[in-house]
């Protein structure tokens, strides 16, 4: 597996989701199980067919965690540059239309794992992220939207 990079807070939310996973889903679905077993016949036993088929899913995840942990590198946001974005710095963007200027938005860049559009938390390896990567205040950068039309932005600000 690739390395994973992550904050220290998105280490702390797979360890923590990890740790959920092997303490308490564990036991529940193997409660599911044993109550499933005593219904009879595991031929014709839905209830018992569900409860293989989350322990399948919940071993499956924990695996998946497991490495994803063992294989992070800790983005050092302590030595992070204000002046060219890299992963984990917090960019703040301007849209540029027909050489107008749109209302600036914020994005943190981080690692796949970590990417949530909700939380304007963009991958480094979107479209957008790979364009700001190396990027400074006040270049305009160009990345390709899916359509294949060429989207442009101004860097603002660098945190």
């Amino acid at each position: 597996m690739k390395e994973v990079y992550l904050t220290r807070d998105g280490l702390q939310e797979l360890k923590d989701r990890h740790e959920f996973l092997v303490v308490t889903k564990r036991k529940e679905v193997a409660e599911r199980i044993k109550i499933a077993r005593e219904f009879g016949d595991l031929s014709e036993n839905a209830e018992y067919d569900a409860a293989k088929e989350e322990q399948s899913f919940v071993e499956s995840e924990i695996k998946e965690l497991e490495e994803k942990i063992q294989n992070a590198v800790i983005i050092d946001e302590d030595s992070l540059s204000k002046h060219e974005v890299s992963l984990g710095s917090t960019v703040t963007v301007a849209f540029l239309f027909d050489g107008e200027e749109d209302d600036p938005e914020t994005y943190r860049i981080v690692g796949t794992t970590e990417a949530d559009a909700a939380q304007n938390r963009i991958s480094n390896e979107s479209p957008l992220g790979q364009a700001l990567i190396g990027g400074k205040k006040g270049d305009i950068v160009e990345m390709t939207a899916p359509n294949g039309n060429k989207i442009s932005y101004r860097i603002k600000e660098i945190k």
